[in-house]
């Protein structure tokens, strides 16, 4: 069975998980594997952007690179690239068949999407890269990435996000998150200062460091994130012994943040508070139509209520995920805001779009917009 054929047969999301399970896989296989420097990056945002940062400024090094990242937008490939460009089909027919000798059938069938293309990416960078930035999904002590030993460890910002798996506080989530931690870790900007004192206490008792981002830059408010995202991965760059300046990071190459897709249309996979503040921060006082839609368990009230100053209209774009916030739920939102809205039908070249609020959002529009 090839991999998309086996992949389609696992939930992309379980409502119930064993954060044992991929432990006790490891456990067995892991002497199969000569794994790199992992670069682990966890945090509620910008995870993307940053390891992506990083893993082209080590390539550009000429350093065998691979970036792990979730999820995709278009294609599973681009969830693992390797030096400078997406894996290839053939390349990940090749270790989705090595993955498949290494576990036994039961342990295949058992694993969650999720955890099965983790060790994907293991099979396709070990003794290929120097390197890997492997992206955390949403956890951080029981993610399926924390399996690895990480040779360094970057926290981008943590906000509220899935508190169901979390905790419903910043202390929860940034304690769940960072127990994650074996190795130095690098915390980039907060906007909570919990993260920083969690921070301090783990790695003291891990007998590692912490070092913060605060210490050596003074946060720019005026600075779109991608910016913040661009000096954090160069502080991470540092302490792997590098040398860098920050005009040595490309503009991002990680679609579907911040993205602008045409000369009207700027793209963001982005789907929580924290997201919301920092687009509205890059819109400064532009105006813009929303192309939007969410998940249910998402806060898009306090989302949209972030972004209304930015707001001239919102137009709602259909979603295919069962997890999508109910058309009917959405539009009482946007009637007690006072938002206008409408269901998307076109681009109008006269307008300025943002299109927000999930991956599932940003790929519903890109089939549609590149289908015209």
């Amino acid at each position: 069975m090839n991999l998309e054929s086996f992949l389609s047969k696992k939930p992309l999301f379980y409502a119930h998980f064993d954060p044992l399970r991929i432990k006790k896989v490891w456990d067995r296989v892991k002497h199969n594997f000569s794994m790199p420097k992992i670069i682990h990056i966890i945090g509620t945002n910008a995870k993307g952007t940053t390891g992506r940062f990083i893993a082209n400024y080590l390539y550009s090094q000429n350093k065998k690179t691979g970036h792990y990242t979730s999820p995709h937008i278009s294609k599973f490939n681009e969830r693992i690239w390797l030096n400078g460009e997406n894996a290839s089909d053939k390349l990940l027919e090749i270790a989705h068949e090595k993955l498949l000798k290494i576990l036994n059938k039961e342990e295949a069938d058992s694993l969650s999407y999720f955890e099965y293309t983790t060790l994907l990416c293991a099979v396709v960078f070990e003794k290929e890269c120097e390197y890997a930035v492997i992206e955390a999904g949403l956890g951080g002590e029981h993610d399926a990435t924390s399996i690895f030993n990480d040779y360094l460890l970057v926290i981008t910002p943590i906000d509220y996000d899935h508190k169901e798996f979390l905790g419903e506080t910043i202390k929860e989530i940034a304690t769940t998150k960072l127990n994650a931690a074996k190795s130095d870790v690098i915390v980039g900007f907060q906007d909570h200062k919990e993260v920083y004192e969690i921070a301090k206490e783990k790695t003291l008792q891990i007998n590692k460091k912490a070092f913060f981002l605060e210490d050596d830059y003074k946060r720019d408010p005026n600075k779109e994130y991608l910016q913040e995202n661009k000096l954090l991965a160069l502080k991470a760059v540092e302490y792997l012994g590098f040398n860098p300046s920050i005009n040595d990071f490309k503009e991002n190459t990680l679609f579907g943040r911040l993205t602008r897709l045409d000369k009207n249309i700027t793209i963001d996979v982005g789907h929580n508070a924290l997201a919301a503040r920092a687009i509205k921060k890059s819109l400064k006082d532009k105006r813009i139509t929303l192309i939007y839609n969410t998940l249910k368990d998402k806060e898009y009230e306090e989302i949209l209520k972030i972004l209304k100053e930015n707001i001239i209209a919102v137009e709602i774009i259909e979603i295919k995920d069962e997890r999508r916030v109910l058309k009917k739920e959405l539009e009482e939102t946007l009637k007690r805001l006072n938002i206008k809205y409408s269901d998307f039908n076109k681009i109008d070249e006269n307008k300025e779009y943002l299109v927000f609020g999930s991956f599932k959002t940003v790929e519903s529009f890109c089939k549609r917009y590149y289908e015209k």
